[in-house]
């Protein structure tokens, strides 16, 4: 009878198990195991600001070369493309005219300088004897206004010499500044004159600009914000610019803004602001296109998220949240910008709120969640500098 009644034993075992089973898949007495998942909980605190616009750079002396006189390009003399100093000779025109002039217009001088030698020495003898009554008043009057017009006839002269060894001058043209070259816009034997005098540019590399604009929306809020205190800026001059170039990588040296228009430019609806940048190796060059982003500001009291947790859907932006039930929920936020580690939210997220940000793709509403204190890798940004602080509660 025993192995009988363990045999009995054994199918009633089984046949509770079974019982269990159903019961499990019908009734649901066990539930879906909780996701772990890593949190921070929101907190309020001065946050950095990072403003973002685009610029273009620019030289700090861009110098029209033009030629001064007219005649005929003779020789190009730079390279073009090179750097140059200021005093390289860059063009030579045709001197021979304006050597010619010189000549004549000294010629000229010398004939005058012997007529006013002449009418002064005859001055000189008139006068004592008008002095004596020997000669009338008219003798005099006469001497004296012929060595005052030869006089000046002498001066005039002089004047021409000046001019003309100017003129002479100009024929060799060279550069004012050190700076980068631009091509030639006129060719060796091309007649140059008034209307075509531009012969090239030479632009000053160091320093050199960053000209970017602010529309006038974002500068009635960043006025608004820092006359409110809510925005908190550095002393003039304080603010640091940086710029990343086209490929992504930053520019070594950082700038500080040197210039803010006063007025709004009526055809784009922005300001003109202005940064300078050291650039000795001239590494940067006039018209390149780069991303400037702005830093020292802080906004008080501001609610920010780490980057990796803002998701974008049908909604616009959103995040994951615990719930006081322990359960994931979808949070629609409204942002106002970021500072390159976080988020800046404006609406949506609350002082001790718990953001996910750590399994994310696998979360669905309702999902109960196993919630911990997010590590730094699980945040992927460094999130004290962004005001949040890792909790589990």
């Amino acid at each position: 009878m025993k192995p009988k009644l363990r045999w009995i034993c054994l199918a009633c075992a089984t046949a509770l198990v079974a019982l269990h089973g159903c019961k499990d898949e019908k009734g649901g007495a066990a539930g879906p195991h909780a996701l772990p998942v890593g949190v921070v909980t929101i907190g309020q605190a001065d946050v950095p600001m990072v403003y973002e616009f685009v610029g273009e750079t620019e030289s700090s002396q861009e110098v029209e070369i033009r030629a001064r006189v007219s005649g005929f390009l003779e020789q190009r003399v730079y390279t073009e493309g090179s750097m140059v100093h200021a005093g390289d000779v860059l063009f030579r025109m045709d001197a021979k005219p304006f050597k010619a002039a010189l000549d004549a217009a000294q010629a000229e001088l010398r004939q005058q300088k012997a007529r006013l030698q002449t009418a002064q020495a005859n001055l000189n003898r008139v006068k004592p004897l008008a002095a004596k009554n020997a000669l009338s008043q008219k003798d005099l009057d006469d001497a004296t206004g012929q060595q005052q017009a030869a006089a000046a006839a002498f001066e005039q002269a002089r004047a021409n010499v000046t001019s003309a060894e100017l003129n002479l001058g100009y024929t060799t043209i060279t550069s004012p500044v050190d700076g980068l070259s631009s091509f030639a816009k006129k060719q060796d034997g091309s007649y140059i004159d008034a209307t075509n005098s531009l012969l090239t540019y030479v632009a000053k590399l160091d320093p050199m600009r960053v000209n970017f604009s602010l529309s006038e929306n974002e500068f009635l809020q960043f006025r608004n914000q820092t006359k409110s205190g809510v925005l908190k800026t550095p002393a003039k001059g304080g603010l640091d610019v940086q710029i990343l170039l086209a490929d992504g990588s930053a520019y070594q040296t950082h700038g500080k803004i040197s210039f803010s228009d006063a007025a709004l430019n009526s055809e784009t609806g922005t300001y003109l602001i202005r940064a300078d940048f050291a650039n000795p190796e001239g590494v940067l060059r006039p018209g390149q296109f780069v991303r400037v982003k702005i830093r020292g500001a802080r906004l008080s009291g501001a609610i920010s998220v780490p980057q990796v947790a803002v998701q974008q859907g049908d909604r616009g932006a959103y995040v994951w949240t615990v719930d006081k039930d322990g359960k994931a929920a979808q949070r629609v936020i409204e942002s106002s910008g970021w500072n390159d580690t976080a988020w800046i939210v404006r609406s949506g997220l609350h002082a001790g709120d718990r953001v996910v940000v750590d399994n994310i793709v696998k979360l669905a509403p309702g999902m109960p969640l196993s919630p911990h204190p997010a590590t730094a890798a699980e945040q992927g940004a460094d999130i004290a500098r962004a005001g949040s602080t890792g909790a589990a509660q």
